[in-house]
């Protein structure tokens, strides 16, 4: 089974997740919503799968390129 790791694209932290494990996603589906200089930055699933595990909460700082969330194609 493959996993496909969301990562940030920003360091921040993060303002709002919008998805939950075991959520069905679309391509381009947002899974939460970084911060980052008062601007809102989308964390976005590219391929579309089920979201498996969100490796960050709410308010939390995330550096670029820091996995955010795990999704099973």
């Amino acid at each position: 089974m493959s996993r496909q790791e969301l990562n940030s694209e920003v360091t921040g932290s993060v303002w709002q997740i919008t998805a939950q494990p075991g959520q069905l996603l679309a391509p381009g589906d947002t899974v939460m919503v970084l911060e980052s200089m008062k601007m809102e930055i989308p964390v976005l699933c590219e391929d579309g799968g089920t979201l498996v595990e969100l490796l960050v909460a709410v308010g939390e700082s995330v550096a670029e390129g820091q996995a955010v969330a795990v999704v099973r194609p």
